[in-house]
């Protein structure tokens, strides 16, 4: 790119008044200019940047500048203009065009004196940033990144602007990956020239964020660039001296003179800057952007989860050393790839890993290649991306087109960093197979995220299509390639081990298939796994894979169903793998160890109450089963032949980990349940995945039309038989489970299911099936089946008419199959001859479960050659213009009765009569489109005559109707007559013929049974086809369509055969059932709460929707609210089932449970659903009710919307349930069956008043008022109307009654909505919060010691400001001299005195001086209620609450639940919430003191283990503190400052206490904050505004600070307790009070003698005060928290607040707690005399000198 640094500029003769140049520069057309700068001798500093592309410069390049004046007119603005020639920096581009002084042209093109000083210089890529594996970009220090970035003249502006300046820095955090660390919650601190901004905080080592983040500076240029970028990952679940995972920091200077001012999408290396040596400790992508005024942001158009590892780019020190290692992959071979329909590929593998791509050889035309080939990487460790992509494409003639399949590696799943094990366990290097890796192609899954951390983007998803297998090994090695050799040849003949196949077989029962959108077309299943049972694919055994064709009947409400029936079809594939038992079973056993896990954690979780009994006993059940199973020993890999490396390190890693978690739950105590189970579970889902899975999934399709709609994946271990043993076994071998088919990506309807489907699987190797018995009722047949067709030739049913449709067909008519063309399969031979099969249970009428039905005939006229209306050819018609029966011959059919006769339909486009016009066309003679009026030219017309059919109640169920219509009992027909069905191919066939049947058909079947016991299950040994070859099928099939003449009529229903999908005809396996089981459902449904609605909608309703296999009904419909109770029973009666009672209990049918919304409109949405298995009976002997429990409504994955409150119940019926059947103990009330009186709530009518304070911290809105919702009762409040100034309510009280259930688990929740009122009379739901339980807020209006909340008195009236003026002037004011004089104590005596310091001095009176220290916040202590004794604070959220779910505001209120009297004569309870008028008293102007004495055990910040504390305080805008005023080095600083505020509250109510520790070079870090609710402090009744003194004391070191004297505090509190005035003697000495007399004399024994003790009345008033439970002078300890660790304690604080209302009055003095300072000794030492001192005389001195030193 092209950089011109644009100095500054001379104008001469100087201008006036003085200009406001500046400088545009032209480059290829491109238009850049600096900013303005005012005077005649501009200095700029500025650089412009052009990109230069694809086009580097010419000899020919120039630049043009032009000099103008902005501060003059349009036309006066011209300077000056210059050219400068670029040709030197074509010759040489690593130098710097310097041009000084360079003369500006005037509009002559003459000279002028005016000249500009200018930098010229060419910048290429590696000026900028060096990128790859080996040489990365630091960033550590400021002069690395200039000398990096810069030219080499031009480092940094060395003059740059000396005014302020407007930037704006964004910092955008993508995602992280490779973040090192077991089990974190990384969260990213971001700080911006000190400004500190935090993440959300996520889960897993490779997070996805997707935040931004804004700063603003007005700084100046120099000084601005020197600020700092830190970006810190923590980990917010340690301490902060070892929480922080790694750093990246830079100044801002680089990013500004970055390209574009940004770092787009960047890749940045963290590490630990004093331990570099550990290398990189992971990556973090974000975009970096610095702008100033005029600079446009690049516009960034990729989606957040974008894959963009194809240009990765890392930054990170220089000084941290990189780790490289390469990856040496042997490709081996593939198999089965498979593209299109006859079709050889050419196949290539791709190898991609972090951007860089490595490829195999081609091998042309082959579904098999052996490449045997290796391909290294080299990378980092550890590794930027998180998965190794494997790519085969087909490359016909080297052009690589298509994709045949694609595969992912995991690198956390074949390596460990060591992290996953606490204590000395150091992980290994990626390591995979040899094994196979499974490809997949064509359609994805639909994107989900399924959980915190495990998010994979779309380019990493693979398809679902099996496309064949790679078998591969990879090896890492830390040394180089070269040195590393290992002989390819030989390791080919090792892995030939590994390629050894057993032979599996899988059978599927489907039992039933639910819940089904309206397929217009038959529908069947697929089940395959690999390409075995896949029928698209030719180059294998045909093999019995799909069901049977079938239509889907209507269920009577929305859904669709198959009718099965007793005959439930079955497939079975048999498949060729290689043996991975020992790897399944180990997989199993760790399944079954997570899965036990997870459902104990889900019952721990339903226990709500934590003083719940239950809650201990199942906490000790999850231990002992979590020890039990951590215990079985995992199948030992070191002694397996065909185990891998990787087998044996993941074994390892698995085994130690079971044993960590052993002896964990061994010594957990009961605290932190439920976060400490998720811990372990945690820890155990990231060792389950298996990479060298060699089993694909089974897929089953659900296909229409031959196409693939939908589709469920079970992975292959969960139901693959173990003969060792249940515990290897997978969790369904063998057993019903449900499955819940979706639709692939981009397909089918939001949030709708394609099916629900119940199923029993069963896969394992063909040896083990022998016994192979799946449930335990059931008869398993094998048939041919083969349909005869016949048309309707001149009133005559045969052959003759058929036209190309063969006389034996399969189902669809696509494809011959005479009865004589049926082969016996080898070693099978024909049970019986052929029989006709009435398919009945496929044609049941689509009327079978409607309980009325419309009908409709078209009458039908054209114009004769008159013009006159005449009945047409076929007068009567349907709407598709098919003849259909005359309305007089319509019957109306058993078990129905019409409601009304025929009428014409004219509620749509049609003249008066019902008639609707059109111009027929051959044809089919019908008009394509009909007008509502009559034209001459018009030659049709038709009208709708329509009537209502209504069904019969009390006659036959719809189960007994159902079971008539199969004839299951009584067949009785001809055989000549019996089983034909009228209609055409691909739609719905009928039992009766219609006027228009000019087809039928009817099924034929033989029964296939097995010759001998070869030692496996039958349905395994039908691979092959049943017919004749081929070539001899095709050519009877072409002699029959020879023979066959053609018919116009059958033409029209009959379409050619597509091209033949599968040439093979195969039996089909079903599973009879002959016995149906008859059950009761009882569904009892009472509540659902936490319904958080964004949209103030009144007029929508609520209904639940319950199905149950191919039964539903609905509930009543209710007005939509937050806890919307229906108290509803609904039943199910003679349910049909058909499989063993025992397999139902076992695994009984789910019970779905759907909560809709409907608008006014009808429009239905479907808020949530809820899954679970009923309770069932199997004798009712025993039965008890079950109890009604929460279950999660939910409408996406991972995402739970509200809860409801219900129970269900299936009865198996028997004869002793017909003696009473259970329906008679259900109440029926209005219409619908109400809940039982056993389980039904216990109802009273109770009254709810709630006490409206006010709304605080809301940002953004107008006018807010509050919505309350209980149950199905609403109010609201009136609009705030001035909410800046008083976001008080004017409305205080609101209330209401309602019947409330007295249980605890059924107490209803409440709603609280803010909505804030707009222009145009819109309302938006701003915030909301739920009150889950309302129990804690009942109380007793009638009990004695019960006074309701009062709100205190915050100002006085005037004569009482007059009288206190008085009082203080005599009797507080001491004289000067009483108060300046030395006191030998002080304040931190008492503090002393409390603690039990050892410093404390003796002191007589200090039992008068005492004070309380708190271990714990004073909204902690117990006595003072939270301090929210007048009104609770309760949080809004805009989203359900979640950990780290922002709060959007605050609502202040107070709930109260008493007892409502039924009877209107019994009296009223007294209401607790009365309007009071010192409501008017807010908001209050106060002056607030707060005292911060010390702090104690701070998180250490420096690498010395140590910090640099100070205090910063903030309240509403007002911020104090003082940076240099820090204590160095220590964790436990004492402060002894008082800060003095001035405030309103309630607008500044939270006081926010700020710890910082103190660095001279870095940003500030936070250590911890701490905030306190002024507004409760001032609104409790506890008086916490200001504590009481011990002592009221007028002078002296202790002098009373309160505004108001304790006789005045004492009658503030009588009234405040709805007591009378306390009475005082004249004596001043006794007081009545609260119906007692008390003394001072029983206060005080013996008179104080202290002097400047007050009065008495006021000694005994405030005796009295502290017998009240009143705050007492104190000192409270608070706990600081960080945004970055939520809930980690790092350090305390103490500390106390005093608030003065300023209406009381002013307040007393401050009280002084500065430290004592050191006082100055004289030490004086009086030596007598010495002894004995040895003189160490010599020959020359006798004598000797001393004398003593100290």
């Amino acid at each position: 790119m092209l950089q011109l640094v644009v100095e500054s500029a001379k104008i001469n003769p100087p201008l006036s008044p003085p200009p406001r140049p500046c400088v545009s520069a032209y480059f290829r057309d491109v238009k850049k200019r600096t900013h303005e700068v005012e005077g005649n001798n501009p200095t700029w500093n500025e650089t412009l940047i052009w990109h230069l592309w694809d086009r580097p410069l010419q000899n020919d390049s120039f630049l043009q500048i032009i000099l103008r004046d902005l501060g003059s007119t349009k036309k006066d603005r011209f300077i000056g203009l210059a050219t400068v020639m670029l040709q030197p920096l074509v010759k040489k581009p690593s130098e710097v065009l310097f041009v000084k002084d360079l003369t500006l042209l005037n509009h002559l093109m003459m000279s002028t004196d005016c000249t500009v000083t200018l930098q010229v210089a060419l910048m290429r890529n590696q000026d900028i940033e060096k990128i790859g594996d080996g040489d990365l970009l630091g960033l550590s220090t400021r002069e690395t990144a200039r000398q990096e970035l810069m030219v080499p003249s031009y480092t940094m502006p060395v003059a740059l602007s000396t005014k302020p300046q407007h930037f704006q820095v964004r910092v955008k955090v993508f995602e992280g990956r490779q973040l090192m660390g077991n089990n974190i919650k990384p969260v990213v601190k971001v700080v911006i020239g000190g400004y500190q901004h935090n993440t959300r905080i996520k889960m897993g080592n490779n997070p996805f964020f997707n935040e931004i983040f804004f700063q603003n500076f007005h700084e100046v240029p120099a000084k601005f660039f020197d600020e700092t970028i830190l970006i810190q990952v923590m980990n917010s679940t340690l301490m902060r001296f070892n929480a922080e995972i790694g750093r990246f920091q830079t100044d801002i200077g680089f990013i500004y003179h970055s390209p574009g001012h940004t770092l787009m999408r960047k890749w940045l290396g963290l590490c630990q800057p004093n331990e570099p040596n550990n290398g990189v400790r992971g990556y973090l992508k974000v975009t970096i952007c610095v702008l100033g005024v005029g600079d446009q942001a690049l516009v960034d158009q990729k989606p957040p989860y974008a894959a963009d590892d194809t240009t990765t780019k890392i930054f990170k020190s220089m000084v941290v050393p990189i780790n490289m290692a390469y990856l040496q992959f042997f490709i081996y071979c593939a198999e089965d790839l498979h593209l299109k329909k006859h079709h050889l590929v050419s196949p290539m593998l791709e190898v991609e890993l972090i951007g860089e791509k490595l490829k195999t050889n081609v091998l042309s035309q082959t579904e098999n290649p052996i490449w045997n080939q290796i391909l290294t990487f080299q990378i980092q460790l550890p590794c930027l991306s998180s998965y190794i992509k494997f790519r085969i494409l087909d490359c016909p003639k080297n052009s690589c087109r298509d994709e045949i399949g694609t595969v992912s590696l995991f690198l956390n799943q074949i390596s460990s960093t060591g992290a996953e094990i606490e204590g000395p366990y150091s992980g290994f290097l990626p390591s995979f197979g040899p094994s196979f890796l499974i490809l997949h192609g064509g359609k994805k899954a639909p994107f989900r995220i399924q959980e915190e951390g495990t998010n994979i983007s779309s380019s990493v998803k693979d398809g679902l299509a099996y496309r064949g297998r790679v078998f591969l090994e990879l090896f890492t090695h830390v040394s180089s390639h070269q040195e590393f050799k290992r002989d390819l040849s030989s390791q080919v003949t090792s892995v030939e081990r590994h390629q050894n196949r057993k032979k599996y077989g899988l059978c599927v029962i489907f039992l039933s298939c639910t819940m089904m959108p309206d397929f217009k077309d038959l529908i069947q299943f697929e089940v395959s796994i690999g390409h075995y049972g896949n029928k698209m694919d030719l180059s294998y055994k045909p093999l019995v894979s799909t069901t049977q064709c079938s239509p889907v009947i209507y269920d009577g409400n929305i859904y669709h169903y198959v009718p099965w029936y007793n005959s439930k079809p079955v497939v079975a594939v048999t498949s060729f793998w290689e043996d991975s038992s020992f790897r399944m079973n180990c997989l199993n056993l760790l399944y079954f160890t997570r899965d036990r896990l997870k459902a104990n954690l889900d019952t721990l979780k339903s226990i709500r109450n934590p003083r719940d009994p239950a809650l201990l006993p199942q906490w000790e059940k999850l231990l002992k089963e979590l020890v039990e199973d951590c215990k079985h020993p995992l199948p030992c890999m070191t002694d397996k032949l065909k185990a891998t490396d990787l087998d044996k390190k993941r074994w390892q890693l698995r085994s130690r980990l079971l044993q960590e978690l052993a002896q964990k739950a061994k010594q957990v105590k009961p605290r932190n349940m439920v976060a400490t189970v998720e811990d372990w579970l945690y820890r155990l889902n990231a060792v389950l995945p298996e990479p060298q899975m060699t089993l694909p999934d089974v897929m089953i399709w659900l296909m229409s039309k031959e196409q693939r709609v939908a589709y469920a994946q079970v992975p292959a271990h969960s139901i693959l038989f173990s003969p060792t043993g249940a515990l290897h076994s997978g969790r369904f071998c063998g057993k019903i489970q449900t499955l819940l088919l979706q639709y692939p990506e981009g397909e089918g309807q939001k949030d709708t299911l394609p099916a629900h489907l119940r199923v029993c699987m069963w896969l394992g190797n063909v040896t083990d099936s022998k016994d192979l018995q799946l449930l335990r009722q059931g008869e398993v047949v094998v048939y041919a089946e083969t349909y005869e067709n016949q048309a309707k030739y001149k009133d005559q049913w045969g052959q003759q008419g058929l036209y190309r449709c063969p006389n034996f067909s399969d189902v669809m008519g696509h494809k011959a199959l005479p009865k004589e063309d049926f082969h016996v399969p080898q070693g099978w031979h024909w049970q019986g001859k052929w029989t006709v099969e009435p398919q009945r249970r496929l044609l049941l009428n689509i009327d079978i479960n409607k309980s009325q039905v419309l009908e409709e005939v078209y009458e039908n006229q054209w114009r004769d050659t008159a013009g006159a209306w005449v009945p047409a050819a076929i007068p009567n018609t349907d709407v598709n213009g098919d003849p259909v029966e005359a309305r007089e011959n319509f019957k109306c059919p058993q078990g129905w009765h019409v409601k009304e006769n025929w009428v014409v339909e004219l509620n749509h486009a049609v003249d008066d009569e019902g008639w609707e016009y059109g111009v027929g066309i051959e044809p089919s003679g019908l008009p394509q489109v009909w007008n509502s009026v009559e034209k001459t030219y018009y030659s049709c017309r038709r009208r709708r005559w329509v009537r209502l059919r209504c069904r019969n109640h009390g006659k036959l169920s719809l189960e007994q109707e159902t079971l008539s219509f199969l004839q299951l009992h009584h067949p009785s027909q001809a055989e000549e007559e019996e089983g034909w069905e009228y209609g055409t191919f691909g739609s719905k066939f009928h039992l009766n013929p219609q006027p228009q049947s000019r087809f039928r058909r009817r099924c034929w079947r033989r029964r296939l049974a097995l010759n001998r016991d070869k030692g496996i299950a039958p349905i395994f040994l039908l691979e092959g086809s049943m017919s004749l070859d081929l070539k001899e099928q095709a050519r009877k099939e072409e002699n029959r369509r020879l023979t066959q003449g053609p018919d116009k009529t059958i033409r029209s229903y009959w379409r050619p055969a597509p091209e033949d999908i599968h040439p093979y005809d195969l039996p089909f396996i079903y599973c009879i059932f002959n016995r149906p089981h008859y059950y009761q459902l009882f569904c009892y449904i009472y509540q659902a709460r936490n319904i958080m609605s964004y949209q103030f909608q009144t007029s929508q309703v609520l209904f639940i929707r319950l199905v149950f296999l191919n039964y539903s009904q609905c509930t009543q419909a209710l007005r939509s609210s937050a806890a919307p109770t229906w108290a509803q029973t609904l039943i199910f009666q003679h349910l049909l089932l058909y499989e063993d009672p025992e397999d139902t209990k076992a695994s009984p049918p789910l019970v779905v449970l759907e909560l809709w919304q409907q608008d006014s409109q009808g429009k239905e949405t479907l808020w949530g659903r809820s899954m679970w298995s009923p309770v069932v009976w199997l004798d009712v002997q025993n039965r008890i009710l079950p109890p009604l429990r929460w279950h999660p409504l939910v409408k996406l994955p991972g995402e739970e919307e509200c809860e409801i409150l219900v129970s269900c119940e299936l009865i198996l019926e028997t004869e002793s349930l017909k003696e009473r059947p259970p329906i008679l103990s259900v109440p029926w009330k209005n219409g619908v069956y109400t809940l039982p009186k056993s389980i039904q709530p216990t109802l009273k009518k109770m009254a709810v008043e709630i006490l409206t304070w006010g709304l605080r911290n809301m940002k953004r809105v107008r006018s807010p008022q509050l919505l309350v919702e209980c149950l199905e009762e609403s109010l609201q409040t009136e609009p705030i109307r001035d909410f800046q100034t008083n976001p008080n309510f004017t409305q205080s009280v609101l209330f209401l009654t309602l019947f409330m259930p007295m249980e605890d688990v059924y107490a209803p929740s409440l709603t609280l909505k803010v909505v804030d009122n707009q222009d145009f009379g819109r309302q938006t739901v701003v915030g909301q919060a739920n009150i889950n339980s309302l129990q804690p807020y009942f109380c007793d209006p009638w009990a004695d010691d019960y006074v309701p909340p009062q709100l205190p008195m915050l100002s006085v009236k005037k004569y009482q400001k007059l009288l206190d003026y008085l009082y203080e002037k005599f009797w507080l004011s001491p004289s000067k001299t009483q108060d300046e004089y030395h006191h030998e104590v002080d304040w931190w005596s008492k503090l002393f005195w409390a603690t039990g310091d050892v410093k404390s001095l003796q002191y007589k009176y200090k039992d008068y001086h005492t004070l309380k220290v708190y271990d714990c916040e004073l909204e902690a202590v117990p006595a003072f209620k939270g301090l929210q004794d007048f009104c609770e604070t309760f949080k809004l959220y805009q989203e359900e609450p979640k950990l780290d779910s922002p709060v959007v505001g605050e609502f202040k209120g107070l709930f109260r639940v008493y007892p409502f009297p039924e009877d209107p004569k019994v009296p009223k309870p007294p209401r607790q919430f009365l309007v009071w008028r010192e409501k008017e008293d807010f908001p209050q102007e106060c002056l607030v003191r707060v005292y911060m004495v010390r702090a104690i055990n701070l998180q250490p910040q420096d690498s010395n283990g140590l910090c640099d504390p100070y205090v910063i305080l903030k309240l509403g805008q007002t911020k104090m503190g003082n940076r240099d005023k820090y204590h160095p080095n220590t964790l436990d600083p004492i402060f002894g400052i008082m800060f003095e505020l001035s405030c309103i509250i309630p607008l500044e109510k939270d006081l926010e206490i700020q710890l910082y520790d103190f660095d001279l070079f870095s940003p500030d870090d936070k250590i911890g904050t701490t905030v306190i609710d002024l507004e409760n402090r001032l609104l409790s009744g506890f008086g916490a505004r200001c504590g009481l003194s011990k002592s009221y004391c007028q002078s002296g070191p202790f002098r009373w600070r309160d505004q108001m004297t304790p006789s005045f505090l004492l009658e503030r509190h009588a009234k405040q307790k709805g007591l009378p005035p306390p009475l005082f003697s004249p004596e001043e000495d006794t007081v009545f009070y609260n119906g007692k007399n008390f003394k001072l004399q029983s206060f005080e024994p013996t008179p104080p003698t202290l002097h400047y003790l007050g009065p008495k009345k006021e000694r005994l008033a405030l005796y009295l005060l502290h017998t009240q439970g009143m705050v007492p002078e104190h000192v409270e300890t608070r706990t600081l928290y960080s945004d970055s660790q939520p809930g980690i304690d790092q350090g305390k604080v103490q500390m106390w607040v005093d608030i003065f209302p300023k209406k009381l009055g002013p307040p007393g003095p401050p009280v002084n707690i500065r430290p004592r300072k050191p006082r100055r000794y004289e030490l004086r030492c009086i030596i007598w005399k010495t002894a004995q001192v040895d003189l160490r005389r010599t020959l020359t001195s006798g004598i000797s000198d001393i004398y003593v030193k100290g």
